[in-house]
C-alpha cells in the first residue's frame, strides 16, 4: 500500500511539474511558432517525458495488485 502510494505520488509530482511547463509552452504558438516547429520543440524538451512518466507511473499505481491480496488466495 505504501509502494503504490509512494509510486502515485511521485508520478503525480512528474506529472504536474511537466504538465505546467507544457502548458506555459503553448505562449509559443502565440508568437508565431506553427504547430510542426512547435511540436518539434517539445518532442526534444525533458518537460513531455516528465509528463509521460508520470502517467505511466500513476496509472501503474493504481493497477498495479497489492501483495496482501496474493497471499490470501
Amino acid at each position: 500500500m505504501i509502494f503504490r502510494f509512494g509510486l502515485m505520488v511521485i508520478g503525480f509530482s512528474l506529472a504536474v511539474s511537466g504538465g505546467v511547463s507544457l502548458i506555459g509552452y503553448f505562449n509559443y504558438l502565440a508568437t508565431g511558432y506553427d504547430v510542426r516547429t512547435f511540436m518539434d520543440f517539445i518532442v526534444h524538451r525533458i518537460e513531455l517525458y516528465f509528463f509521460i512518466t508520470g502517467c505511466i507511473l500513476i496509472s501503474s499505481s493504481f493497477y498495479i495488485p497489492e501483495l496482501n491480496n496474493r497471499r490470501k488466495q
